[in-house]
């Protein structure tokens, strides 16, 4: 039963495979064909013939080889149309140089072979990710550019205009217009536009060549020349006549062989252009196949892949190619999943190239515009009107008509050359429009891990605004730099102290660090200092933006100029000592120990109160980095410093800690385990030589059972002090989170 169930299903996958591949092939031949008869009909009317082998072979060769070396399931690869417009605006371009026709197939030839090498260098390189990251607005210029030059293309191709009859005179002049390949054309149009309306499961593109087939053959009823073959220019004629398979192969290796220069200076920017552009259109089908599909491809070896497909397409004479969204969606929708459906594609396309080439010798030429005229309205990006009503896209709207225009007055090279340079724009925008400010605060609002005795704080509240702290992020280059500097005109105005946190900055060009010595110099006037904390040593990009401000003349390679600090705190604390001094509210750290009545808890304590203290406290001296307490440890104790400094520092992996804060001479600190006594949640660790108050809770309770104003006074006291610190972190926790 396993083994039953297991062949059904292998059974059941490869039949969806089959579907999807065929109904993938029945997208991907006409338009392979119309593709290539483009290209060709270019170059001389009498090519339209091998225009098409060149697009069915280019079909196949895709279809066999770009599963193999990209193996993105169910992605389908064939020739498209940016292909299409590049190497028929080059051939327009060589044709108006007087080249002849064997020339300009070689040199087309020369163009899809280098376009292929670069894809495999794009490849190798690891710049898939690369190439994604072009803006869209370029790339929908640049489509819609194509689609522009491809319907102006077809469209004396839709009207049966004489050869060297241009658009502009062939729509003054109806006469010359043949009527029946126009019939031919708009039946062919209006089928593909009803068709998904009355069924998915057929093509659009196979309905309208089918409709446009029908109609040349109803108009030959009555014209019975529309049914031979011997000049009729409404069809596309004898394949075999004009060209056969081997010798389109051997005419590709002549062309290689034949390569000089000045051959790689003509189609040097083409090429480029090429492979950029079929490296895009197959990322952004294999992104939409992604959503799809659920799956994940690699954009590094699918670009790898679709250069090898390429050069296998230029070696068996076809045209270049790129993964294309009509076959892979038709593909997925019809059940194709796997890379299996890639290759039964192009194996449908060998068998349509090996039994159906007499026929397609009748395919109208008319019916072929339409098709591209159909491709052409859907490569145009009409949804970039909308944007025109907004003031903020409006620039977008202007990215892409520019690169239209240029395309469409100048040429396709211009065009990516306008792209790449208007990309680099739109990247220095959307920089500046990101504030490199994160978050700034005053030092009353924000403060550092010191714990200050209440003098101090209400010194520092009402001060605080002399100093601030600002939170970088982002790259600091001469758009985003002066904006800042346009920011903080105010602050620089009324502070004397500005503290720039680093951590999050990711480069820093000369132009930003100017500007920093601008401010320096406008806080100098006021006796006041510039200040950097949080240097990043090494950034993503090798920068190092403390050896890079020495280099510069930012600060001084021997510790003057701008102060720089190692963390955030240490700034702060240095900025609130300088305000501190400056109003003359710092209290003198004496030498000698404080007695308990002059313990910042217990000022204006009566002396009864005191008294009754010194019963339950207990002196104890700790020499500087000794552990106090430590996490996790038992006691009830609330220690009350009378000399030196104690730094509370919460452990985490590896060895590290976490500064929770900074006790100095007078202040307290383990109220938490006195007040509930539970396990110490951080340790205790002496910054210098202290001498300790230790008040055990046990031996208070003792003292409050005989004395109980006692506990009423000290719970007060030490309620007040943790009211005090917890509405200073409310205000520090309102400015971390500020939006």
């Amino acid at each position: 039963m396993t083994t039953k169930a297991t062949t059904n299903t292998i059974t059941h996958g490869f039949i969806n495979e089959f579907w999807g591949g065929l109904a993938a092939m029945l997208v991907a031949l006409p338009s392979s064909i119309a593709f290539g008869v483009l290209v060709f009909s270019v170059i001389s009317p009498q090519m339209v013939g091998e225009g098409a082998l060149v697009g069915m072979i280019g079909a196949a060769a895709m279809g066999l080889a770009a599963p193999l070396f990209g193996r993105t399931p169910a992605l389908v690869s064939a020739p498209c149309a940016p292909a299409a417009a590049i190497l028929s605006g080059l051939a327009i371009e060589l044709v108006h140089h007087g080249m002849d026709a064997h020339r300009i197939s070689g040199l087309l030839a020369l163009t899809a072979l280098l376009a292929a090498l670069l894809q495999v260098l794009y490849g190798l390189l690891k710049c898939g990710r690369l190439i994604k990251y072009i803006p869209f607005p370029v790339v929908s210029g640049y489509l819609s550019g194509v689609g522009v030059i491809i319907a102006l293309g077809q469209l004396p191709k839709l009207l049966g205009l004489p050869k060297g009859v241009g658009l502009e005179q062939g729509l003054m002049s109806p006469e010359v217009w043949q009527w029946q390949g126009i019939v031919v054309g708009l039946v062919t149009i209006s089928a593909m536009l009803i068709a998904p309306r009355i069924t998915q499961k057929i093509p659009a593109a196979i309905m309208g060549l089918i409709a446009g087939i029908v109609s040349y053959f109803v108009l030959g009823l009555f014209a019975p020349s529309l049914l031979s073959l011997d000049a009729n220019s409404l069809v596309i004629g004898p394949i075999g006549a004009s060209a056969s398979f081997f010798a389109t192969v051997g005419g590709r290796f002549q062309s290689v062989l034949e390569i000089s220069m000045e051959d790689l200076r003509l189609v040097a920017y083409s090429a480029m252009a090429l492979s950029a552009l079929l490296s895009i259109d197959t990322l952004k089908t294999c992104v939409v196949l992604d959503a799809l599909t659920k799956n994940r491809h690699d954009s590094n070896r699918e670009l790898l892949g679709q250069g090898m497909a390429n050069l296998v397409s230029f070696m068996t004479g076809g045209m270049p190619g790129a993964g294309t969204m009509g076959p892979t969606l038709v593909n997925v929708t019809s059940g194709g999943r796997k890379t299996q459906s890639g290759f039964i594609e192009g194996g449908l396309v060998v068998l349509a190239i090996l039994a159906l080439s007499p026929l397609i010798a009748w395919v109208p030429i008319g019916a072929l515009a339409g098709i591209l005229l159909v491709v052409a309205f859907r490569m145009f990006d009409w949804h970039a009107f909308r944007l025109l009503k907004h003031k903020e896209t409006r620039f977008d709207f202007a990215v892409i008509a520019a690169v239209v225009i240029v395309a469409e007055t100048v040429g396709l090279i211009a065009a990516s050359a306008t792209g790449i340079g208007l990309a680099i724009l739109l990247f220095i925008r959307d920089q500046i429009r990101i504030s490199v400010l994160r978050r700034r605060a005053s030092l009353k609002e924000i403060t550092s891990k010191t714990h200050r005795l209440e003098s101090e704080y209400a010194i520092l509240k009402a001060r605080g605004d002399q100093a601030a702290i600002y939170e970088l992020q982002g790259n600091l280059f001469f758009g985003t730099t002066d904006y800042l500097f346009s920011e903080l005109e105010a602050d620089l105005r009324m502070r004397k102290w500005l503290l720039f946190d680093m951590r999050r900055v990711q480069s820093l060009d000369y132009t930003a660090t100017h500007l920093f010595t601008l401010m320096q110099d406008r806080l100098g006037e006021r006796g006041g200092e510039l200040l950097f904390s949080g240097m990043p040593s090494s950034l993503p990009s090798g920068q190092d933006l403390q050896r890079y401000m020495v280099k510069v003349g930012l600060i001084d390679e021997n510790g003057g100029g701008i102060r720089i600090f190692e963390t955030r705190d240490e700034g702060l604390e240095w900025m609130e000592n300088r305000i501190l001094e400056a109003s003359g509210g710092v209290e003198e750290r004496e030498e000698h120990s404080l007695d308990l009545k002059e313990i910042e808890l217990l000022r204006e304590t009566d002396d009864a109160t005191i008294n009754a203290l010194r019963q339950c406290a207990h002196e104890r001296t700790v020499c500087a980095g000794e552990k106090i307490f430590a996490t996790g440890g038992s006691g009830d104790e609330i220690f009350l410093i009378r000399r030196g400094t104690v730094r509370i520092l919460l452990p985490l992996k590896g060895g590290k800690y976490h500064h929770l804060a900074t006790f100095d001479q007078g202040d307290y600190f383990g109220e938490m385990a006195f007040l509930d006594h539970h396990q110490r949640s951080a340790d205790a660790v002496a910054k210098t030589d202290c001498d300790l108050y230790v008040l055990s809770r046990k031996e208070f309770n003792a003292q409050v059972y005989i004395d109980a104003v006692l506990g009423v006074h000290i719970f007060a006291r030490i309620a007040g002090a943790i009211s005090l610190r917890l509405r200073q972190t409310d205000s520090e926790l309102c400015a971390i989170e500020e939006r």
